[in-house]
C-alpha cells in the first residue's frame, strides 16, 4: 500500500515595525535577533543636526539612522518575520506610512528617562489601528519601574501590553516579538491569514 503524499510546507511571512524615539534602541533590537546580516542606515552625527535632533541623555550617540533598519526571525519553522526599524526624529517620519504599509503589527520601543518620546508612535499606531505593544528598553541607569505603572503615564488603552526589556540580549528582543504575536492574534484570531504564505 502506497503512502500518502505528505501536505506542502505552508511558510508565513509577515512584516513587523519597531519605532519609537530618538535613541531608544531600535537599531540594537533589530541587530541582536536578526538571524541574517542586517540592514542598518546609519549615518554620523553632524552638526546639521544640531538644534534639530534632542541628544537629551543620548548625548555619547554618535550616529542616528537615516532610512530603516532591516532583520528577519524566524519564529517556528513556519513563521518569518520580517523587521523594520524605523528612524526616530521628526524629519523623517514622511518614510512611516511606506514602511508600516502591510505591516501586522508594531513594537514601540521605550526609555523611561525620555518616556515622552514614544508618544508620537502611539498616536501614529492607534489612529491607523495596528496592533501594537510598549516595550521598555531597561538602560543600566533607568532603575526598575512597574510596566502597570508605565501603562497609566502613556494613556494606553486597555489591553495594550507593556513589557520590560533588554534589546541587547537576543532572547529578551525575541520575547516580545513572540508577545506582539500573541497580542495581535489575541485581537484578531484571523490575523495571520492576512499575512503572506509560500508553498514549497
Amino acid at each position: 500500500m502506497g503512502s500518502e503524499p505528505s501536505d506542502t510546507a505552508r511558510l508565513t511571512t509577515t512584516k513587523i515595525v519597531i519605532a519609537g524615539g530618538f535613541g531608544v534602541g531600535k537599531t540594537t533590537m533589530v541587530g541582536s535577533v536578526s538571524e541574517i546580516r542586517p540592514l542598518f542606515t546609519e549615518e554620523p552625527l553632524t552638526e546639521r543636526s544640531v538644534g534639530v535632533d534632542d541628544l537629551a541623555l543620548v548625548d555619547r550617540k554618535t550616529t542616528t539612522t537615516v532610512a530603516m533598519d532591516f532583520g528577519r526571525i524566524t519564529i517556528r519553522d513556519d513563521l518569518v518575520l520580517y523587521l523594520f526599524g524605523t528612524p526616530g526624529q521628526d524629519r523623517f517620519w514622511f518614510m512611516w506610512d511606506e514602511m508600516t504599509y502591510g505591516a501586522l503589527g508594531a513594537v514601540v520601543l521605550a526609555d523611561t528617562r525620555r518616556l515622552t518620546t514614544c508618544f508620537p508612535a502611539i498616536d501614529y499606531f492607534e489612529e491607523r489601528g495596528v496592533p501594537f505593544l510598549v516595550a521598555v528598553n531597561c538602560f543600566p541607569d533607568t532603575g526598575s519601574h512597574d510596566p502597570a505603572d508605565i501603562a497609566i503615564a502613556l494613556d494606553l488603552n486597555p489591553g495594550v501590553p507593556v513589557l520590560l526589556c533588554d534589546v541587547r540580549r537576543r532572547d529578551s528582543t525575541r520575547e516580545v516579538f513572540v508577545r506582539l504575536l500573541e497580542h495581535v492574534i489575541a485581537e484578531s484570531p484571523q490575523a495571520l491569514n492576512g499575512a503572506h504564505h509560500e508553498t514549497g
